[in-house]
């Protein structure tokens, strides 16, 4: 049921009980893991002796337990957060058991008529009590002004903490405060402009930063931590090179250029990155995998390889995020071809972007005889068909999975063209495949199954 009511306090909003101090110097630092640590430097003049400081504009995800306040000559007593914040439901279910003012307009006369009302229950609708007769707030088109007499003192405009304090001596002075806090959160954002003839790339890094926290940091010295978790989907061989970051223990961190207000339930894009003519190669890549298959043709991936390394590469650390890519058509219109997850990446590494199923290239890999050599040996024979609808010739990683399934003694024992183990469980060819032609890989292999 929905009610249709205005609400109005009859009284003047009484001033706070005690001392209140808006936000101050704040400094946000922000984790991949949807939280912040928030440090907010208040200025307070505090008498000597206990005082009882309400500190609003909190986090409304503030976590109570991880609250600390520090300055000359304070200590702290005991802490209250008060999350129940000021609304037209919130006022009306703490106006259980109390009387109100209803006023409504009379549609015959059009007078204002009051009645006094006791709120019995607000659950689901507004059940009151008037002299001897029980009603129900209803939604027939006419407005019903509910007048309080005064805001409960547990109901708060804005996420409070209140903290009763002990100061040795009176006077002005700066108050810490830190705490950790849900509800913030970033990642990466990349943006990638592909030249696939010349072989270069273009790139843009964006920190995409989120507030859901219930508040507003205002002008606030925000840094941001890229570490722990975020891993990806693409294919990533680990650089060694050290960039030019301040790094945190095991975490880089990207200090946003001057300070910004990082407002509630707003999401903010600063730049990070902007780089140039990176060399980038285009290619596919086919994993089968063991005892693979097909009567049917499959797609390939088609797969962007590019470098973070500071010679010949985009120069930096890359945070956990998505990179979308895009390639300019016949009419030099930018068009989206793909996206993927990239993990926290090193600089120097080699990333191997796969940006989904080619159309024109496809494999088709085949199990072409079985024998068994004795007790515990087998010999297997695959063959891969690989086809290029494309005008031009075109370069495929083609990927054997599953040789260390359960052994660790696969040999591979006739092959038409030289493979590489990628790792132990892969063997991988690098084909050409000529344009608008074909191309064929026979390998044996020596297992237990």
């Amino acid at each position: 049921m929905c009610m249709r009511y205005l609400l109005v306090i009859a009284t003047a909003l009484p001033g706070p009980a005690f001392a209140q101090t808006a936000q101050g110097d704040v400094s946000v630092t922000i984790y991949n893991n949807n939280q912040a640590l928030v440090q907010d430097v208040r200025t307070l003049d505090l008498p000597a002796g206990r005082v009882r400081q309400e500190f609003p504009d909190v986090s409304g995800e503030i976590r109570p337990e991880t609250v600390t306040l520090s300055g000359d000559g304070i200590g702290i007593v005991e802490q209250n957060f008060d999350f129940d914040l000021l609304s037209p439901s919130a006022l009306m279910e703490k106006a259980v058991g109390e009387t109100i003012t209803l006023i409504r307009t009379n549609p015959a006369t059009g007078k204002e008529e009051r009645e006094r009302a006791k709120v019995l229950a607000a659950n689901g609708g507004v059940v009151l009590q008037i002299g001897q007769r029980i009603e129900v707030l209803r939604d027939d088109g006419l407005p019903v002004r509910v007048v309080f007499d005064k805001v409960p003192e547990n109901l708060r405009a804005r996420p409070t903490l209140s903290v009763t304090l002990e100061s040795d001596n009176a006077g002005r002075r700066p108050l810490r405060l830190s705490y950790l806090s849900g509800g913030l959160g970033w990642n990466a954002d990349y943006v990638a402009m592909i030249d696939e003839k010349a072989g270069r790339m273009d790139v843009q890094g964006w920190v995409t930063l989120t507030n859901n926290s219930g508040t507003t940091f205002s002008n606030a010295q925000t840094l941001l931590v890229a570490g722990g978790g975020g891993e990806g989907y693409s294919n990533v061989r680990p650089g060694t090179e050290t960039a030019g970051r301040e790094r945190l223990g095991g975490f880089y961190l990207y200090p946003l250029a001057g300070r910004t207000t990082i407002a509630d339930r707003q999401t903010k894009q600063v730049s990070f990155l902007d780089v140039v003519g990176a060399p980038v190669s285009a290619g596919y890549r086919f994993a089968n995998g063991w005892l693979g298959t097909s009567e049917k043709a499959q797609s390939a991936s088609s797969v962007l390889t590019f470098s973070t390394g500071r010679d010949q590469g985009l120069g930096d650390a890359l945070p956990a995020g998505t990179m979308r890519v895009y390639m300019r058509d016949q009419r030099g219109n930018a068009q989206f071809i793909g996206e993927n997850n990239i993990g926290h990446t090193p600089m120097g590494s080699t990333v191997a972007l796969r940006l989904g199923d080619a159309f024109d290239v496809k494999v088709k890999p085949v199990v072409e005889e079985r024998q068994r050599i004795n007790d515990t040996r087998w010999r297997t024979r695959m063959r891969y068909e690989l086809t290029n609808a494309k005008p031009e010739p075109v370069t495929v990683e083609l990927a054997q999975g599953g040789l260390d399934r359960f052994w660790t003694d696969t040999r591979i024992v006739e092959e038409s063209q030289k493979s590489r183990r990628e790792d132990s469980g892969q063997a991988v060819w690098t084909v050409k495949v000529p344009a608008n032609g074909t191309a064929t890989v026979t390998a044996t292999f020596d297992t237990r199954f």
